[in-house]
């Protein structure tokens, strides 16, 4: 039977909206409003996470009840469920944009499973709320595909992330204009399940501390460190510090977790940023395939690509700095807040030095090294090369002779490789060198880059040939996708397709290189 343990701290402690229901309001002295998901006309069960079903203690036999789709379709309520949407602002591409909230997410409540983990339930799509401004509150099918699927795979290639349980269609149509150029579109609607310990984001702290609201930014504060980072000790402006110091520590991990990936989330907002150091918001994200530190696949960011690849570590410590202003209040001096910035640019250097040692298969990363990278990153964007193909065929070379053989398949344009031909084999010739001065012994070292070099990423086109096939009907490429993204480090005899470089034909096709914010 299909049940949960609710233990809802967040409404219980925290002051809410005294206006109950969705309509579109200005939201004051408040941390959320309480909302019911709208139903739908025909709910019906797409695709779920297996793992993630079982982490919430769900039967696999009641996953496929009539009951799970109402439920995580928005039609029902059960027992201990108290929904309500988020009030936030935050900063979007670099501008103070005032009350967000959540326009189209709403939280069911918080699940305390066996052993005591706590889950955050929130459907996407699930219908209007009071910030859902002149939206619908809904989602189509091919965003929810690309939000489900990355979130799981995200997950299964070890970055910080949140989950997904489902993905449920609507039997209801959802007018988009996918690019904003005037040409809406009916598409199928759908409602994603997506799981977190919390979903507390930068800009659930800078709303309060923008309007004033000092007591309400303490409360908030103090309830997260009390319920998400129970760990730490201490009291008063030393715990707030030392809390603050974390949030920088996790958000430089999670950097790193997506430069060694290729992976770029496209709309690096302050509300889209966790507290926790979890990936949230899986909107116009997209996968480097021929390595370009300039690319952003977001076309609202097309014109000042402040989103793009090369600058998410930066642009992770500029919304922190946003945070510790929005903090500030809390504190008599901002000193513990620059110690925690400190604390983000000393995490990140150590987490990107460890990752360029596993990506190139090292026992430990010399500055020389940092230097090699980068000279190799230099080399990739010129001569055009796939990275997760280049990084993945690395521990293939012979250090005895290397040769270009083994990256054959990586290269797009063989003008652009001719070009840099002659200077990626300097560069294999001075690392094959640098192994020779290594201490891992071969095996050790193979094992190393293979378990941070991926054989499988959710490359964009991938994801698009699946929405293809699902929204005429064919729910097989999300299941496919799905279950090669379970497994990205591994060899998947017969899974070749998935591993090969993007094809022409997804250069500049729609959803293969860029989306829209449009969903």
């Amino acid at each position: 039977m299909l049940s949960f343990a609710f233990d809802n701290a967040y409404v219980r402690e925290l002051p809410g909206d005294p206006e109950p229901g969705p309509g579109v309001r200005q939201v004051h002295g408040a941390l959320y409003s309480k909302v019911a998901p709208t139903p739908v006309a025909a709910p019906v069960l797409l695709a779920h996470s297996a793992e993630m079903a079982a982490a919430l203690g769900i039967a696999e036999a009641d996953v496929h009840t009539p009951l799970f789709a109402q439920v995580f379709g928005g039609n029902a309520l059960l027992p201990g469920m108290e929904p309500y949407a988020g009030n936030y602002g935050g900063h979007q591409f670099g501008h103070w944009a005032g009350q967000l909230g959540d326009g189209r997410a709403i939280s069911l409540g918080e699940a305390v499973v066996a052993g005591g983990a706590r889950w955050e339930l929130q459907l996407k799509g699930a219908g209007p709320t009071p910030y859902s401004r002149s939206a619908d509150g809904r989602a189509v099918l091919r965003s929810s595909i690309r939000e489900f699927l990355c979130s799981e795979a995200m997950h299964h290639l070890g970055v910080p992330t949140t989950r997904a349980l489902s993905l449920v269609g609507t039997g209801e149509a959802v007018v988009r204009d996918m690019f904003y150029d005037g040409h809406p579109r009916a598409e199928p609607g759908a409602v994603v399940c997506r799981v977190a310990p919390s979903f507390l984001r930068f800009g659930h702290f800078e709303l309060p501390a923008s309007r004033g609201d000092t007591d309400l930014l303490r409360r908030l504060t103090d309830f997260c460190i009390r319920r998400d980072f129970p760990h730490l000790t201490g009291e008063g402006e030393a715990l707030h510090a030392a809390w603050f110091a974390e949030i920088c520590e996790r958000t430089a991990v999670l950097m790193a977790h997506w430069m060694r990936v290729g992976f770029v989330h496209g709309v690096m907002n302050t509300d889209n940023l966790s507290v926790l150091g979890l990936t949230i918001d899986y909107g116009p994200y997209g996968w480097i395939d021929d390595y370009d530190p300039d690319w952003t696949p977001n076309t609202t960011d097309a014109g000042g690509r402040r989103y793009r690849y090369g600058t998410q570590p930066q642009v992770a410590y500029w919304n922190l700095s946003r945070l510790a202003g929005a903090l500030s209040p809390l504190f008599a001096d901002v000193a513990p807040l620059q110690d925690g910035l400190r604390r983000y640019v000393e995490a990140w250097t150590a987490a990107e030095r460890d990752s360029a040692a596993r990506k190139l298969g090292l026992a430990e990363c010399r500055d020389e090294d940092l230097a090699l990278m980068d000279e190799l990153r230099a080399l990739l964007q010129a001569g055009e090369v796939d990275m997760t193909l280049w990084f993945r065929a690395l521990d293939g070379i012979d250090p005895a002779q290397p040769t270009l053989a083994p990256f054959e398949h990586a290269f797009y344009d063989p003008a652009r490789r001719a070009g840099a031909e002659a200077g990626l084999l300097a560069w294999l010739a001075r690392y094959a060198a640098r192994l020779g001065q290594d201490p891992l012994p071969a095996a050790q070292r193979h094992e190393r880059m293979r378990a941070a070099n991926p054989r499988y990423v959710l490359r964009n086109y991938l994801a698009q040939e699946a929405i293809d096939r699902a929204e005429a009907g064919d729910l097989g490429g999300v299941h496919e996708l799905q279950e090669v993204m379970r497994r990205p480090y591994d060899d998947q005899p017969g899974r070749e397709a998935y591993a090969r470089r993007r094809p022409d034909w997804a250069r500049d096709k729609a959803g293969c290189s860029m989306l829209s914010c449009s969903s």
